[in-house]
């Protein structure tokens, strides 16, 4: 039910980032009325953040691979957990009535005041409406993930034999349940000082705009780990199981995870150097911009590592987690560390270099990560096998286009585009238009990887084994193909380490999986 929610709602907040870049296309386009292409980039970035990564990670792999991963039957509380389903569902909608009502909002996926205190019609309502609702469904959620990771772990499975892909979610949880109230508290007084009069951001009655903005960044910083640390789960899961080695450095890659969780919580300022702070007090938070890049670091180093001299083979999902997702969650990664820097920033600072950098990791990590998973799992799912060249076509139109697309806004953004503008300098428009030219392949591959998917959920190749990949966690070595209703006929009993591929067993004591019924 999450999937295919989401993928709904993918599909809409990429359309409108389709409409964004024809109307960049040409630097006089007249493709979408000013007002209209502040609507679309609302549109896009809610739908994108709220409605399609978090919960495609979070819902959709978590609820599927977390009890299945940790030998448990169902998640701790599952009416809980269908609540938080139609929580989610329910946010989406209250968001698409602003369509039906002509009052879609127009202020940004951030609604900064003084603007949305301003802004005119009930979309700006509907999207603080909305923002609470998913907010409530991510909380009931995170507390559900947490509860079960702790206590209904099979006999044997420790902390440290935990798949990343379920330390990865258990990270994302405590973030969700210690970040998501600050959000609600940002839109809900950004709602009474709308309604009620109040003065939490007008600043004529003494209130204080930046207030607003270290609430908002106080979440949505964190936000970006609640889409990024799943994915590099996701990542975790599959590099050793198309290297045929071990996990190089697998209490690294999973403390790692905490400590990015953790360190999150103490960058947010960096998105508000320009916005009026003391150059004292942003330099704190640009040294722990800087530290946060190391644990993302060690897991890279830790999977070029597993890769190392590993019998590889390059399936579709390898494909998107290996060149794919190291090769340009590092570009996203590396450009994040520039606009870190105070001095740097001044000058990138909400030009299109920002949206090249946001873009490379969410896009050519996040989302090509799930794209990797989807795959991976997809035997799993289905008891059918995708098409492998089709697949592997795809991954190189993902790949190629987005680079296309999100390079050259590097060059635009050092040229000193800025973000969110409707017109631009003609001598911009080589670059705008190769962007939207990559825009147009990523939109094809999307529909590519769709077809194939469903296609083959029909119509593929059933699976001889159930476990094809020859992989080393509990949903492919203890359960049917697909899974039955409550995954295991009986709870499997741990007794080693994660992904021992290759290596030797203890004589007598466990089968090749390291894992007993």
């Amino acid at each position: 039910m999450y999937l295919f929610t989401s993928l709904v709602f993918f599909f809409v907040g990429g359309a409108a980032a389709i409409l964004i870049r024809t109307q960049l296309a040409l630097p006089n386009s007249v493709v979408l009325e000013p007002q209209q292409f502040n609507q679309a980039f609302t549109v896009h970035g809610t739908i994108m953040i709220f409605l399609w990564i978090i919960p495609m990670l979070t819902g959709a792999f978590g609820n599927y691979l977390v009890p299945i991963m940790i030998g448990a039957y169902d998640m701790a509380f599952p009416k809980m957990n269908a609540l938080s389903y139609w929580l989610f569902l329910l946010g989406g909608l209250v968001l698409f009535v602003s369509f039906l009502v002509g009052a879609v909002p127009d202020v940004g996926w951030t609604a900064y005041p003084p603007y949305s205190i301003q802004s005119q019609g009930a979309g700006l309502d509907l999207w603080v409406t909305a923002v609470h609702i998913l907010g409530l469904s991510s909380i009931l959620a995170a507390i559900n993930f947490i509860v079960t990771t702790l206590n209904m772990r099979a006999p044997g499975m420790t902390l440290n034999r935990m798949p990343l892909f379920v330390w990865a979610n258990l990270v994302t949880s405590f973030i969700q349940l210690f970040g998501t109230p600050a959000l609600a508290g940002a839109v809900t007084t950004l709602l009474l000082d709308r309604h009620a009069h109040t003065a939490f951001y007008d600043v004529a009655n003494g209130g204080d705009p930046m207030m607003y903005q270290h609430l908002f960044w106080f979440y949505s910083h964190p936000a970006v780990y609640v889409m990024v640390i799943p994915a590099m789960g996701i990542v975790s899961e599959i590099m050793p199981v198309f290297a045929r080695k071990p996990i190089f450095g697998y209490k690294a890659i999973a403390y790692s995870s905490v400590m990015i969780g953790f360190l999150g919580f103490l960058v947010w300022a960096h998105h508000m150097f320009v916005a009026g702070m003391q150059m004292s007090s942003g330099i704190p938070f640009m040294i722990t911009s800087m530290i946060i890049a190391v644990p993302t670091a060690i897991k890279i180093f830790n999977w070029l590592a597993t890769l190392w001299g590993g019998s590889i083979k390059y399936t579709t999902p390898m494909l998107f987690a290996s060149l794919g997702f190291i090769g340009l969650f590092t570009i996203g990664g590396l450009s994040g560390v520039f606009l870190g820097a105070v001095p740097i920033d001044l000058n990138l600072h909400d030009t299109y270099f920002v949206i090249g950098h946001f873009h490379y990791v969410v896009f050519g990590g996040s989302m090509v990560a799930i794209i990797a998973g989807m795959f991976y799992w997809f035997p799993k799912v289905s008891g059918r096998m995708y098409m492998e060249k089709f697949g592997q076509f795809s991954f190189w139109l993902y790949f190629i286009g987005t680079n296309i697309t999100f390079f050259p806004m590097f060059l635009i953004g050092m040229k000193g585009m800025p973000r969110r503008v409707f017109y631009y300098q003609p001598e911009l428009e080589t670059l705008n238009r190769v962007a939207t030219a990559g825009s147009y392949l990523i939109g094809l591959a999307s529909l590519l990887l769709v077809f194939n998917l469903f296609y083959s959920m029909f119509k593929g190749k059933k699976v001889t084994s159930d476990n094809p990949w020859g992989a080393d966690t509990l949903e492919w070595t203890h359960t049917q193909t697909p899974p039955s209703e409550f995954n295991f006929e009986a709870l499997p009993h741990v007794t080693s380490e994660p992904y021992n591929f290759g290596e030797k067993t203890k004589k007598g004591s466990l089968d090749d999986d390291g894992v007993t019924a």
